[in-house]
């Protein structure tokens, strides 16, 4: 089995072990990231799912790096793309003029982006990128974790990577079980954490959000691209959801629950079936717009299908023998490719007709074969049990009576999304409330005993409430590049994470670099609500 060692190992190359590798390797360390898939990115290409983000994103609430990519897929599209003069000229263009997210754009772009931002790296010699691995097991000594070994998906050749520092930024934190690292699972009791949208009763370790396999369509109104009918079609299309609250009707169906409300909602497909176009769901993730484009330079739109339809929460896989997972795994596929089909042939028309032939899957878009993502859109996964753990109380908007969100001396972030939770494999329906914009507290990234693995993804200290909003985008991005940046800074003092927090001298000058690296640690005292 082949050796070898690096400063810091990111095991994972989606969005925040992206941030994770630039930074430590912009403070000169030397770190290998692994990754499953072709691609590297996560949520942003892998997933293929628009980022999700704060409202006032274009003008602060980020890192500076983060912005930089924001700003690299506008240029990329400004460089590469036959955009019209007015489309070219538009300051914050939004590539696909999608309602989700001020620059919906196409996973191959943040994809070639991403690449871009990690080119010097590489070149340099201080990152390298393994992909086709799989972390399969973990050496450990005492409170430190010494090495992972990595098995490759295709040749089935094992290596063992030992580190300083290893950072666990896999979408179900995959590290934590195989290096015995404390974690939780699933939703917490209210007895435990206090918050009021914990469950009232023994806590849930299998209650987790459902996953969804999200995949690009286009549609092309002269043609018939109907594909063969799913293997589970009648299963899905007969399918009506089991949840509390209830469930409108069938899940193949154009109402469903308001995520808010919690009341039947209505939509359409397409804007110009409604008088009112918001209720279209092809804007609400679009990553195409002809609009933006000469006349026949780009024939046929595209949207991103990450709907309540194509939702799956009949199963978790987290921490499931391999054939259960693969089993779920493979139900949510076959919901993606069911709810395709009964587009294409079931769903009613306007005129009167049924199903949409000319609805078609992208391929070339998310580097698949079947055209769905390359991986499945994970919204939440292993938690560490953290030093510090972020609750409703610190930051829910009704839980604080609309005060601010509780202050974190010890932050290395900023991040803000209301508390999104998608419906559970425990049968809770939506849970979505107000939250207020908070901060990273550097204690949430730091387990309760191991010394020197760190998350970078949804496994840091959250509960399954906070978790809705600590999950997106930016803050993923936020998550990675500051503990990317707080190995470097330990690996360059000869100190612990923990003393970091510990120690009101480092922890001043550790937060004195992320300023100097661009990461905002609080927000303006003054800003819009």
């Amino acid at each position: 089995m082949a050796e070898r060692r690096c400063d810091v190992l990111i095991v994972g190359g989606g969005t925040g072990g992206c941030a994770a590798a630039i930074a430590a390797c912009s403070l000169g360390f030397k770190a290998i990231m692994t990754e499953e898939t072709a691609w590297v990115g996560g949520q942003l290409t892998s997933q293929a799912v628009p980022p999700d983000e704060n409202p006032w994103i274009e003008q602060f609430g980020c890192t500076a790096r983060y912005r930089q990519f924001r700003e690299g897929v506008r240029r990329f599209y400004r460089e590469y793309y036959p955009l019209t003069p007015q489309a070219r000229a538009v300051a914050r263009l939004n590539p696909g003029m999608g309602g989700v997210s001020r620059i919906c754009h196409e996973p191959r772009v943040a994809l070639a982006v991403l690449e871009q931002m990690m080119h010097y790296p590489r070149s340099a010699g201080g990152l390298e990128v393994l992909h086709y691995r799989k972390a399969v097991s973990a050496e450990t000594h005492g409170d430190r974790v010494a090495a992972v070994t990595l098995r490759h998906l295709h040749t089935g050749e094992e290596e063992t990577i030992s580190a300083a520092y290893i950072i666990d930024a896999t979408e179900l934190g995959d590290l934590l079980p195989l290096a015995e690292v404390e974690y939780v699972t699933g939703s917490e009791s209210q007895s435990e954490t206090g918050e009021p949208h914990a469950v009232s009763g023994p806590a849930q370790p299998d209650n987790v959000q459902g996953f969804t396999w999200c995949f690009p369509m286009a549609y092309d109104p002269e043609g018939d691209h109907t594909i063969e009918k799913p293997a589970r079609y009648e299963r899905w299309r007969d399918y009506v959801p089991d949840l509390n609250p209830a469930w409108p009707g069938s899940l193949f169906d154009w109402s469903y629950t308001h995520p808010v409300t919690l009341q039947p909602v209505r939509r359409v497909l397409f804007p110009w079936e409604s008088s009112n176009p918001g209720d279209a769901l092809w804007l609400y993730r679009r990553i195409v717009c002809k609009e933006l484009y000469p006349d026949g330079a780009m024939p046929h739109e595209v949207t991103l299908v990450n709907w309540p339809q194509n939702d799956y929460w009949e199963g978790n896989i987290i921490d499931k023998p391999r054939e259960e997972a693969d089993r779920y795994l493979e139900e949510c596929r076959q919901l993606s490719l069911s709810w395709l089909y009964w587009l294409q042939t079931e769903t009613p028309r306007p005129d009167g007709g049924t199903g949409y032939p000319g609805l078609h899957l992208r391929p070339d878009m998310v580097g698949s074969e079947d055209g769905l993502a390359l991986s499945p859109y994970i919204r939440e996964s292993r938690r560490i049990r953290a030093v510090f753990t972020v609750t409703e109380l610190h930051i829910g908007t009704d839980a604080r009576e609309g005060r601010e969100a509780a202050f974190f001396k010890d932050s290395v972030g900023v991040g803000s999304y209301r508390i999104d939770l998608h419906p559970s494999t425990g049968g809770d329906n939506y849970i979505d409330i107000s939250s207020l914009p908070y901060q990273i507290p550097l204690g949430a990234l730091l387990p309760v005993r191991v010394e020197n693995l760190l998350p970078a993804c949804k496994n840091l200290g959250v509960t399954h409430i906070t978790n809705g909003c600590y999950r997106l985008h930016p803050v993923e991005w936020n998550i990675g590049e500051a503990v990317g940046l707080l190995a470097a800074f330990c690996l360059a003092r000869g100190v612990e994470a923990r003393q970091v927090r510990e120690d009101e001298t480092l922890l001043g000058e550790y937060q004195g670099l992320l300023r100097s690296q661009g990461l905002e640690l609080e927000w303006p005292h003054t800003f819009p609500v």
